[in-house]
């Protein structure tokens, strides 16, 4: 390999100024090509990891890592090895999901490294063992990992000592030590907020502190640092950090009630982290059937928890709720009694298994459900045991919850004086709280109560206050976030002029190079509400009027997988029934289980991306590159108006959909007329 090769060692010099200059795709073509020429030393391999993530390539960034790691082992040099070894298990561990494969990966580590924790590669082992134990449900060694990784990363490297932080507080927090782990997490937040750690630490810092509130049911907080992690991401974030983002803003969107924002956020979310998670897109996925069930669609609820599902991810206790919704109690009791004594072992990072947190919103499902079933003593069981979990962690949230829960019972077995007093508890702690859909169910309750009391004028009114709000979260269009229409002192323009285009917003004028994306933009734009297929966009901006056509005529948008990404599960593959035969060695039931399941998961994508004969199978059309293309060229063009526009910035990112169709889809009843 000859690294003195001037033509080869400029290509990497421009491949790492474009990285420095953010220009990720540039920057992966860039190394792309010194790989090729065999310019690429194992120093380089490592930033040309970095890079690949950045750029949307999660199997190229694993797979060079692993390259790394066998390169280094082969010269002798076994920290750097681990080093590489652990980078693979991290990836694996925050985007596949996949604890097998993370745990074979560490053991390799683990065999390289001198038992004196000295380096950043013992760091960043005991950063991934702590997690990986944590979301296995063995939070005893994850305490032991996490003390390790803050205290040798203290001395090695910062950002791993933050990461373990994080996992720290979330430990004290499932010990039942609230307001220590709060401030823990709060200690934590500050250093990813001084802006010393690196791009992907400090993404990985804001959203497993925000999972951590999440789960927590500490909504105002996680509110606070959601909004924090946005500022951040929208100059800083890479990778999947983006979607990430986004899911978290889905979440507070849904609590708050603007449930058609939620909804637009979480599909861009997929979108945006479909390249890098693949059973970790159950989150997400979940998220949007909790939203749409709150919206009254019950079929797309349905059918985002069933496509979570069958990505091995656990769809309860929104899917059991449906089934509640639709009458179908029987099961809805069946699904709801499985999910709680028999609990998928799915690693989510913000209900961690084997604690109270991840039983509390089964149980609350599992009160409504018996109640509805006039199954009182599973009711009151469930209604108590929530009730102990929420005076343990100390959650405002949790505690409305368990006086609704606890009033459900008391109106069923008819106390519906006692049922009062407990609905209006609740009422007011969820309006305390923000939640204006949980208040209205609360409403809704109380409206029963008072009229087995014989006060039917207050019964109509907490009624009819709450269809009023039921029917705003259902069917209220986007707005903007003040719910007002912006003043503006002249139209809203986006205009070509040469090179540039010239945009003004909201009274602001800001000028923006010609891209691809301002000419998407541009078309989107000039008819709200109406959609566009990506391949008529692309063919838009292109010289051959036929080019909509012609990309048709390719037949197909390629294998569902590649052949690198096949590679990549069939060694995931091989690592999972290592570590299965080791469960079985060390008779560890709870470990097998998990392993099984990522087992069945990606023998099931597999199968779907390979047919009969072991020939591929191809995606239906060429739209699914074009819709990569579009996706990619609008996103990034509205980040570059950010830069110059914050507000435009937002505006867009609220009202222009990507996808197979596109839309500029601003609210109706908050008209937006642009100048193209």
């Amino acid at each position: 390999m000859n690294h003195a090769s001037g033509d080869g060692r400029a290509l990497v010099e421009g491949a790492r100024n474009a990285a420095a200059g953010g220009a990720w795709a540039d920057a992966y073509a860039g190394y792309q090509e010194a790989r090729e020429a065999g310019e690429l030393a194992p120093a380089d391999l490592a930033d040309f990891a970095g890079v690949a993530y950045a750029a949307g390539h999660l199997d190229v960034a694993i797979e060079t890592w692993e390259r790394v790691h066998g390169e280094l082992s082969g010269l002798g040099e076994d920290n750097g090895a681990a080093g590489a070894a652990v980078q693979v298990a991290m990836h694996l561990l925050f985007d596949t999901a996949l604890m097998a494969p993370v745990r074979g990966w560490l053991r390799r580590a683990e065999r390289l490294l001198d038992p004196e924790p000295t380096t950043p590669a013992h760091a960043w082992l005991a950063v991934v063992r702590t997690f990986e134990r944590l979301l296995s449900g063995d939070l005893d060694a994850a305490r032991e990992w996490a003390a390790r990784a803050v205290e040798t990363g203290s001395r090695t490297d910062p950002a791993a000592a933050a990461i373990g932080r994080v996992a720290q507080a979330r430990l004290v927090i499932l010990d039942g030590d609230v307001p220590r782990g709060l401030e823990l997490l709060e200690d934590a937040g500050a250093a990813a907020m001084s802006g010393d750690l690196d791009p992907l630490s400090t993404g990985v810092v804001y959203c497993e502190l925000v999972c951590a509130l999440q789960g927590l049911a500490q909504y105002e907080l996680a509110e606070q640092w959601t909004e924090a992690m946005e500022r951040w991401a929208r100059t800083s974030a890479i990778g999947s950090l983006h979607g990430r983002c986004r899911v978290h803003r889905a979440e507070i969107l849904r609590l708050r009630g603007q449930c058609a924002n939620a909804e637009q956020q979480v599909l861009l979310a997929c979108d945006e982290l479909r390249p890098y998670v693949r059973r970790e897109l159950g989150w997400p996925l979940t998220e949007l059937g909790r939203i749409r069930l709150r919206r009254g669609d019950l079929t797309g609820a349905a059918e985002a928890l069933l496509a979570a599902h069958r990505l091995g991810w656990d769809p309860e206790p929104g899917l059991s709720l449906v089934r509640l919704a639709e009458g179908d109690l029987d099961t809805a009791a069946a699904s709801i009694r499985e999910a709680l004594t028999r609990p998928r072992p799915v690693p989510s990072k913000e209900l961690p298994p084997t604690s109270g947190l991840r039983r509390a919103p089964l149980l609350d499902a599992q009160v409504r459900i018996a109640v509805a079933r006039d199954d009182l003593e599973t009711a009151r069981i469930a209604a108590q045991e929530l009730e102990e979990v929420a005076v343990r962690f100390e959650s405002n949230a949790l505690a409305a919850s368990a006086l609704r829960a606890r009033g459900e019972v008391l109106l069923s077995e008819g106390d519906a004086a006692g049922a009062s007093e407990r609905f209006t508890d609740a009422v007011r702690a969820w309006n305390e709280i923000g939640a204006p859909y949980e208040t209205a169910e609360c409403r809704l309750r109380l409206a029963d109560a008072h009229r087995a009391l014989g006060n039917l004028q207050t019964e109509t009114l907490e009624r009819e206050a709450a269809h009023t709000e039921l029917e705003r979260i259902a069917h209220a269009p986007e707005a903007a976030a003040d719910g007002s229409q912006p003043a503006m002192t002249e139209p809203n323009t986006f205009l070509r002029e040469g090179d540039h285009w010239r945009v003004v917003f909201d009274g602001r004028h800001v000028t923006v190079r010609d891209s691809k994306g301002m000419h998407h933009l541009a078309r989107l734009l000039a008819a709200p509400g109406r959609e566009f297929h990506v391949l008529d966009l692309v063919a838009a901006d292109s010289d051959d009027p036929g080019a909509a056509g012609a990309l048709a005529r390719t037949g197909d948008a390629g294998p569902l997988l590649d052949d690198r990404a096949k590679r990549m599960y069939r060694r995931r593959l091989a690592e999972i029934e290592e570590d299965i035969d080791d469960a079985r060695a060390d008779h560890d039931i709870g470990r097998q289980e998990q392993t099984e399941l990522e087992r069945d998961f990606l023998i099931g994508e597999l199968a779907r991306a390979v047919g009969l004969g072991g020939r591929d199978r191809h995606a239906g059309a060429a739209s699914e590159r074009a819709r990569a293309a579009v996706t990619q060229a609008v996103r990034k063009a509205i980040a570059r108006l950010r830069d110059t526009s914050p507000p435009l910035g937002d505006h867009l990112d609220r009202t222009i959909r990507t996808g197979t169709y596109c839309a500029y889809a601003p609210a109706p009843r908050l008209p937006s007329p642009w100048s193209t």
